[in-house]
């Protein structure tokens, strides 16, 4: 990864490179549970459903600032992703810097019929390494509000997710924090904040 930051400096020396992070997480109307302390003798009850309905969000993260752009949809697929990775990169400046996106291997990630808009370029983890993944860190974030409480809908669980995306966009510094992994390439010109 950082040969291909170094190569997107050398290639765009006036435009700033800047690493991304990009993952997706499943939520559904099964409740996500916690421990969480209650008084001796006292059993705590979480309720939930028992139904397969989901909603999946999808962030895009730069560690180096915490700057994130979040995304909610009903499924996963390549035909979803590509809008969604050209949605991305008008968000984050196009022609105003670099994006070098660190994703998986997931189906709807991989080339050779992804189409991937100008100014990106996509590094892919090893298989099998989510722990490698800054933008996994986020998740157990995400769950918060949902945790061990009853959503009666989908609307509902994404009206809750997307009023807590919100907020956590305001957090950029908790969100670096969480995802800044030490061996990520740091940033050797200023980002520019986006508009």
């Amino acid at each position: 990864m950082a040969q291909t930051v170094d190569d997107e400096e050398a290639r765009e020396p006036h435009f700033p490179v800047v690493v991304y992070a990009t993952d997706e997480h499943r939520l559904g109307l099964k409740s996500v549970t916690r421990r969480v302390w209650a008084p001796a003798g006292e059993r705590p009850v979480a309720l939930g459903h028992h139904r397969f309905k989901w909603l999946h969000v999808t962030a895009f993260v730069a560690p180096a600032t915490g700057e994130t752009v979040w995304y909610l949809s009903d499924g996963l697929s390549k035909p979803f992703f590509e809008p969604l990775l050209a949605d991305f990169a008008r968000k984050v400046g196009t022609g105003t810097r670099c994006r070098v996106v660190v994703l998986d291997n997931a189906g709807w990630h991989t080339k050779p019929s992804l189409a991937v808009p100008e100014g990106v370029r996509l590094v892919y983890l090893p298989p099998y390494t989510p722990e490698l993944q800054p933008a996994e860190t986020l998740w157990p974030l995400v769950d918060e509000p949902v945790v061990n409480r009853h959503i009666a809908n989908l609307d509902e669980l994404e009206r809750v997710v997307e009023q807590w995306c919100k907020t956590l966009c305001d957090q950029p510094d908790v969100l670096s924090s969480r995802t800044s992994f030490h061996w990520l390439p740091k940033t050797t010109k200023p980002i520019p904040k986006l508009a």
